[in-house]
Order: C-alpha cells, then structure tokens, then sequence
C-alpha cells in the first residue's frame, strides 16, 4: 500500500480536563501516515489525481484550532473521521502528541490507526 505522510504539523488547540489547561492554547503535534494509490497521479503528474496533503493539513489546522475537547483520544478520532470521510483515503494511522504534558516525557499522546468502511 502506498502511504502519503504528514510528519509533525503543529497545531494550537485548546485540549485538556484540568482548569488551567482550559485557558490556554497548546500545541499539539501530528503525524499522519494515509493509505493513497499513488499510481494514477505519479501517472499523471497532476495534482488534481493525488492526495493533496497541503488541503488535508488545512482541513485539520480549522478543526483542530476551533475544537475544545477534553481528551485527545476524541481528537484524535475526530481528526480521523474528518480525513477518512472527506479526502481518498483508504487507510490512516494518525498520532496525536501533546508536548509537555507529563514532566519528564518530551510528549505523550495517541496512535490510532482507521480504515474506510467496505460497502
């Protein structure tokens, strides 16, 4: 399978369950890697043919910068259906990073990985 990726586009959000994390932007950090034929486009050489990462990256940065969800779990879900649903994609592992979050870890997060529905 090919992969188009996305690697460590930075977004300000507000996230978190403690009071003080509900008054501040953070940045969160995300990876994504997205199961895409890359055969019809590297054809083509058109980019209306491939998976347009600067649109999926813009999508992303206007959900992400208006959401005010607790847990990055649902973020991360979110994030996913908003990918799956909207662009070609057939397959999405995403990993959400919250710098910072713990003393001691450079990031904590999550790693999801979403497939498409079969009909």
């Amino acid at each position: 399978m090919d992969k188009v990726f996305i690697e460590g586009l930075e977004i300000p959000a507000l996230i978190g369950i403690y009071d003080w994390e509900r008054r501040i932007r953070q940045t969160l950090v995300f990876d994504l890697e997205m199961g895409f034929d890359n055969r019809h486009p590297a054809a083509s050489d058109n980019i209306e043919h491939t998976l347009n990462y600067k649109a999926v990256s813009k999508r992303l940065i206007e959900f992400v910068g208006q959401s005010d969800f607790g847990l990055v779990e649902t973020l991360a879900e979110r994030c996913a259906a908003i990918v799956l649903e909207e662009f070609a994609v057939s397959w999405l592992r995403l990993k959400l990073s919250k710098p910072g979050a713990v003393r001691g870890a450079r990031a904590v997060g999550v790693i999801i990985e979403r497939s498409r529905p079969t009909d």
